[in-house]
């Protein structure tokens, strides 16, 4: 399974960006989709998630009310839609699936079997 993501910028505090990332997996449309982030000398932290369907989507409180995370199964791909961006934003964002598909874990980076090479965002004050 390949996981490309894309989107990532420069943008000043207040402006918006949509990350991409693509699957290459055929069922992808079985799985849990999760977006992480890591900035330096930080841990991968949890951003959102999306369960298979679509219909239930979970949110780190750091970005609950900014942050979308939707997906497209007919296209493999899910989406994250980040408004109101913030200088504490800046990071690497990855994008991961999640094949076993443990509810109790979706926030879980351990819990993710494939991850996308990440896409830099970067939030200037």
């Amino acid at each position: 399974v390949q996981l490309q993501a894309s989107g990532g910028g420069l943008v000043q505090a207040g402006d918006s960006l949509r990350l991409s990332c693509a699957a290459s997996e055929r069922s992808f449309g079985r799985y849990h989709m999760g977006w992480f982030r890591q900035g330096p000398g930080n841990e991968r932290d949890f951003v959102a998630a999306i369960r298979s369907s679509g219909g239930y989507t979970y949110y780190a409180d750091s970005v609950k009310g900014r942050f979308t995370i939707s997906r497209d199964n007919s296209k493999n791909t899910v989406y994250l839609q980040m408004n109101s961006l913030k200088p504490e934003d800046t990071a690497v964002y990855f994008c991961a699936l999640d094949r076993g598909g443990i509810l109790s874990g979706i926030r879980d980076p351990r819990n993710y079997d494939y991850w996308g090479q990440g896409t830099q965002v970067t939030v200037s004050s």
